[in-house]
């Protein structure tokens, strides 16, 4: 398949006061951009066949916890479960991709971070367990996607990282419990060194593989392990040779539903939860990032679209579990190499590729060759996944610096969540249902994070509040609150003067953007001080214009050098404060400032 020449995807940065950067000079079709037929269905082939190898890998993981009895049909159920997977991924993608959503392209498909809790859920209560959990936990995501911005110091990095890392820690047994997991007749060594072959390759090929051959490491260590499954005999074939090649899928394999009333819903209901708020959090990163890498030119990044990449994500794992398979999550990193190679954005390959998929599942030779990869295979697989689950989680707590109390709260988290789940004994003291869901690693280091993180905002400085009207009556009395904020905080005089002038000028810019399109009514401005040790954090909130204080910013670093009258008071708060940002929600927009001072 024909390759374009590999650039270097950058991505930008919030803005500061010594340092811009474009987001990527190198793509040549940005989303709203019409590209050739050919280069789009090219590109359209390679995200499809990425999605494919990551649902059909997941799947065959998640489906050998499923007993055939608990489905009380003679279908298969691994067979449904792709074939619902792959519909669910090309409906997600196209949607994703179209007007509907946020307009950019960006892979979905099947994922990990709800595999743990599918799993358990199998064990307790068959697949129909799971999907009832699925489609009540998606509610929560389609929540936080309208309420994003009340929740954006709820989910912190540091508890996404710590719930990634138990995800992780709790997957481990399992994985280790599938390479022995052989055919009837066949040796438990073979499936060990069918395990052990597989996991060698799949190591190899990614520490030594770049770019998008990186990409293939799973795939190629598939191909490899399945070869060394039919030298050792642990390989049957013989369902995709009976399989037709085109045929509607068998609705009997369909798990259906659990009661909601059973006590194992309720008991692993917190779990699903706590994952749905922590995957949601992380789609608002890969929401900002789906728009950073689809750009030629830097600007600032639209939260509303942002909130629709979390509603997509809700969706997802709704429509998921009304497929009976496992929920479905934006592949970012896929996106990220897809791009970088073919340097094509175009939201119309994301529509392409979703045709694509939905068409497939309905090949039933080809779904059927897909789920015939060996047990040993899959855990192999599954081992080098959860590795690099637990590095993801590593890069969210250090993404801004690993300080004192951040490293404190991730391993007190970790330790308890670990030592909890490792003592059953202990446990079963306490008696059902404390033990079931202290029981659970992943729950219980997730709130002992939040509860960590919460008690450390609220120690960690008093914050004021100061409300007015956005109009020239407002100047007098932000000026009178952050004078007393900066006396309070002891600064010196110069430090006093910056503060103010930052938060005069922030008003400033902000009452230009509502000149540019004026309403009946001004917006009322609530802003939020949150004093720290040095610097002072400055929280606005209103309703703006289409205009993005951000964009304006930027767009000065490529201005001549006579700027326009009406930027003045964007120059002065670059100059002013040390960090930026503005964030759109629907509804609602922040703009944070950050002042550095020192003490008198």
């Amino acid at each position: 398949m024909w390759m374009p020449p590999v650039p270097k995807l950058a991505l930008s940065v919030p803005w500061s006061t010594d340092r811009w950067m474009p987001v990527n000079d190198d793509i040549r079709f940005e989303p709203d951009e019409r590209p050739p037929a050919l280069l789009t269905l090219n590109v359209a082939i390679q995200g499809a066949v990425l999605i494919v190898t990551n649902v059909v890998t997941f799947i065959v993981i998640y489906s050998a916890a499923v007993d055939p009895a608990a489905l009380g049909s003679g279908g298969s159920y691994a067979e449904w479960a792709v074939v619902g997977a792959l519909l669910v991924a090309g409906v997600l993608t196209a949607l994703h991709a179209s007007r509907l959503g946020p307009g950019h392209l960006l892979l979905w498909g099947s994922g990990i971070p709800f595999m743990v809790p599918c799993i358990l859920a199998v064990n307790e209560g068959g697949p129909a367990l799971a999907a009832s959990l699925a489609v009540t936990s998606s509610l929560l995501q389609l929540a936080m996607a309208a309420g994003l911005a009340r929740l954006r110091r709820l989910i912190t990095p540091v508890v996404a990282g710590v719930a990634f890392m138990m995800i992780s820690l709790s997957a481990m047994p399992i994985a280790m419990r599938r390479i022995s997991d052989v055919p009837e007749g066949a040796s438990e060594l073979a499936g060990t060194a069918v395990g052990v072959a597989t996991l060698v390759v799949a190591a190899l090929a990614m520490l030594r593989a770049t770019g998008l051959w990186r990409l293939w490491a799973m795939p190629i260590a598939i191909v490899i392990g399945c070869a060394g499954s039919v030298a050792l005999g642990v390989y049957d074939g013989q369902p995709a040779l009976d399989a037709p090649w085109l045929d509607l899928p068998d609705v009997g394999s369909w798990p259906g539903f659990a009661s909601i009333f059973d006590a194992d819903y309720w008991s692993l209901l917190p779990v699903f939860l706590v994952i749905s708020a922590v995957v949601a959090a992380r789609a608002t990163s890969e929401g900002v990032s789906a728009q950073e890498i689809s750009r030629r030119t830097a600007r600032a990044v639209d939260f509303r679209g942002v909130q629709r990449t979390v509603g997509v994500g809700g969706l997802a794992v709704f429509l998921s579990g009304i497929a009976g398979t496992l929920p479905a999550i934006s592949y970012l990193p896929a996106t990220i190499s897809l791009l970088s190679f073919t340097r094509v954005a175009a939201r119309r390959v994301g529509l392409v590729m979703g045709a694509m998929l939905i068409v497939l599942a309905l090949l039933p030779k080809a779904v059927a060759a897909l789920i015939t990869i060996p047990r040993p295979v899959s855990g192999a697989l599954l081992m080098a996944i959860l590795g690099l689950l637990f590095i993801e989680g590593v890069r969210a707590v250090t993404r801004d610096g690993l300080s004192r109390h951040r490293g404190f709260i991730v391993g007190l988290s970790l330790s308890v969540a670990v030592g909890l789940q490792s003592q059953p004994s202990f446990l079963e003291l306490l008696g059902d249902p404390v033990a079931a869901l202290l029981g659970n690693g992943v729950l219980v280091g997730v709130v002992i994070a939040v509860l960590l993180t919460s008690v450390f905002e609220m120690t960690s400085g008093r914050r004021q509040r100061f409300e007015t009207v956005l109009d020239q009556s407002a100047f007098g009395d932000l000026d009178g609150f952050l004078r007393t904020l900066g006396d309070g905080m002891g600064w010196n005089s110069a430090s006093g003067e910056r503060l103010r002038a930052a938060g005069e000028e922030t008003l400033t810019a902000m009452m230009q953007l509502l000149e540019d399109n004026p309403g009946d009514v001004p917006p009322r401005v609530v802003l939020n001080a949150r004093p720290a040790s040095g610097a002072v954090e400055l929280e606005f909130l209103a309703l703006f214009s289409e205009e993005n204080i951000e964009d304006r910013i930027s767009y000065l670093n490529e201005q001549a050098s006579t700027p326009d009258v009406g930027d003045l008071s964007f120059r002065l708060l670059r100059l002013h404060a040390a960090a930026v940002r503005h964030r759109r929600y629907h509804g609602i927009d922040v703009v944070t400032v950050e002042v550095e001072g020192s003490a008198a």
